[in-house]
């Protein structure tokens, strides 16, 4: 059995982070000592280690709780997880093609700001946000 501050460290967590997965039910709430410390299993370290890593890997909490339902019931398959992370790069792509609109319409604002630094008007406004 582990307390907090010592899954904490392993796992390079702040234990905040710990509390807040219990209070979302992310994982379960942990046994506790008499005093009322937090004791967590070698299967919770674990548990909190595969949020982690699919945190890392982009999943949002919600997705990670989808993901553990179904492995928490023995209905995680391969199929299901092909499913979400297909779902997710999905996302993702969806994603990258807005940053790039987006990109795409501020580089002319910048480099209308750069043609713009000599101005003979040292007070003259920059006023490249304001057009349509």
């Amino acid at each position: 059995m582990f307390q907090v501050g010592e899954v904490s460290r392993r796992l390079g967590l702040n234990p905040q982070t710990l509390y807040f997965y219990e209070r979302i039910r992310l994982i379960p709430s942990p046994q506790r000592t008499v005093s009322g410390y937090r004791l967590y299993t070698q299967e919770d370290i674990e548990r909190i280690a595969f949020i982690t890593r699919a945190k890392f890997l982009g999943l949002s909490l919600d997705e990670i709780k989808d993901i553990l339902v179904l492995k928490d019931g023995g209905e995680l398959t391969c199929q299901a997880v092909y499913d979400r992370l297909s779902q997710k790069i999905q996302d993702i792509q969806e994603n990258i093609q807005k940053l790039q609109t987006l990109h795409d319409e501020l580089l002319p604002l910048l480099e209308q700001c750069h043609r713009n630094f000599d101005h003979p008007d040292p007070t003259h406004q920059c006023i490249v946000l304001e057009k349509d």
